[in-house]
């Protein structure tokens, strides 16, 4: 049994690697290959009020990862333990296990190898170092992390960290956005004299400003962005906070309730009707049209875990469908009306990575490489992208046939493995991290939250804590 000292002293790390997910949350929200992009902060104001470049959280990540390898040789490790109840048997178990051990290994290590044959070094590095952090995340999460206790520590930072975000989002919509225009329009039509001279300096090296026949205007697209108030929060856009709000409302709407069980009513209405406001008003005014259609389904499968009769599930989908489907068309009437050019553009880029993929099976182009062989292989019409916005096909064109195989199959494995083991015995909190994982990893479909700190990071830890519980009694 293992001494109070040593118990407290994985609980502290529990704790400090929260910490540093809800930074990362709050800092290291941008992908990786836009390392270079983003300006060292200089000012305390800097520090506090911008993201950090992504490359700092190595080097805070590293020490840690580093004492929790020292805390799994110490015996300090998460118990491992089989399932009640577990059909497939010892054999079953072991197998399975086998193959969580080797597939991230066998993808982390066909990254390097792609790596010495990459077109672009400097966007490989940075991509090698965010994979190596999903990586260690994992395993962290299902050796050292991986219990109720420790995984309440975890959560503390990172919820925390989450809350901040979706406050900032609220800002951003109803005070931020609207007051930033105001300002703009403001200034352009004075000429800019409202402006302190180093303001405006500043404004111009962000394109806030632009100069146009010689005339300085504000930018149109930042107008633009500032009129939709898409919100982002602490995350490089909207889309990126609607996969974090899929990942951790769920986990968040089960502390809510679970943390206000003591509380008087009124206060306990309060707690939980703040989160469901932030939560669902954050995930709206991102306006992120997948995250809308994943979230239905994911309301969809949550239904069917109710000990409802069948009839009644079935009826309550239809319900759900319909009127998630009737919102959906009405908010995006206008989007769709345009042609959907977003949409149009995504099929594009996996056309290019498709190609690619076929012209380089083996090692790909290299890790983070997409946008260089998709400058050549575009369409005229289509912008210009860094990233596939589909983390599962960027692994085949940039790492190969086997590195997309690999992480296809740990994450769909990993998922399979959770979800039979939670659908009818987990407990609230398990279920609540499987949905928000499920989600997520779906969204990869779509999106490029692989290649960022704040997201990647936090589901593979979670994914880790997950596979780490299963058999381990939770207390609520």
């Amino acid at each position: 049994m293992m001494s109070a000292k040593k118990i407290s002293g994985t609980a502290v790390y529990a704790l400090a690697f929260g910490l540093f997910l809800g930074l990362c949350i709050w800092k290291f929200g941008n992908p990786v290959i836009l390392d270079s992009k983003i300006p060292t902060p200089v000012s305390a104001s800097d520090f506090l009020n911008d993201p950090w470049p992504t490359r700092w959280a190595n080097w805070i990540f590293l020490p840690l990862a580093g004492l929790g390898a020292v805390l799994v040789f110490q015996g300090q490790s998460a118990p491992s333990r089989r399932p009640n109840g577990e059909r497939a048997g010892a054999r079953g178990f072991e197998f399975h296990n086998r193959w969580l051990w080797l597939l991230p290994l066998l993808w982390f290590g066909w990254q390097l190898f792609s790596a010495t044959k990459t077109l672009d070094a400097s966007l490989t590095a940075p991509t090698l170092w965010q994979f190596f952090g999903c990586v260690a995340c994992f395993f962290l999460g299902r050796h050292v992390l991986g219990s109720d206790r420790m995984l309440r520590w975890l959560l503390i930072g990172v919820l925390a960290a989450f809350v901040f975000c979706l406050v900032r989002a609220v800002d951003q919509r109803i005070f931020e956005f609207p007051q930033n225009r105001q300002n703009l329009l403001a200034g352009e039509k004075a000429g800019w004299t409202n402006y302190p001279p180093e303001m405006i300096q500043d404004l111009k090296r962000e394109n806030v400003i632009i100069t146009t026949n010689g005339v300085a205007v504000a930018n149109p697209a930042i107008l633009a962005k500032f009129a939709k108030g898409r919100v982002n929060g602490t995350l490089v856009y909207p889309n990126a906070l609607a996969g974090a709000i899929l990942l951790l409302f769920p986990v968040s709407l089960v502390f809510a309730f679970h943390s206000a069980k003591t509380l008087r009513p009124f206060l306990r209405a309060s707690v939980i009707g703040l989160t469901l406001f932030l939560g669902i008003a954050g995930f709206f005014w991102t306006g992120s049209k997948l995250g809308w259609l994943i979230a239905l389904a994911v309301g969809g499968v949550c239904l069917f875990r109710l000990p409802w009769p069948a009839r009644l599930k079935w009826a309550a989908l239809m319900i759900v469908l319909l009127v998630g489907l009737g919102i959906f068309a009405v908010r995006f009437h206008n989007y769709f009306a345009a042609g959907a050019t977003s949409a149009g553009a995504r099929f594009d880029y996996w056309r290019a990575a498709a190609q690619t993929a076929m012209g380089h099976p083996l090692l790909g182009t290299g890790p983070g490489t997409f946008q260089r062989p998709y400058a050549q292989l575009k369409s005229p019409a289509s912008e210009m992208a860094r990233l596939t916005h589909n983390d599962y096909l960027e692994q085949f064109s940039d790492s190969g046939i086997p590195g997309g195989i690999f992480y296809a199959a740990w994450i769909v494995l990993a998922l399979v493995i959770i979800g039979r083991r939670v659908w009818k015995s987990g407990s609230p909190l398990t279920f609540a991290i499987f949905i928000g994982l499920l989600g997520w990893f779906v969204q990869g479909l779509g999106e490029f939250s692989l290649y960022v700190p704040a997201l990647a990071w936090t589901a593979f830890a979670l994914l880790g804590c997950s596979l780490g519980r299963l058999g381990v009694g939770s207390e609520y």
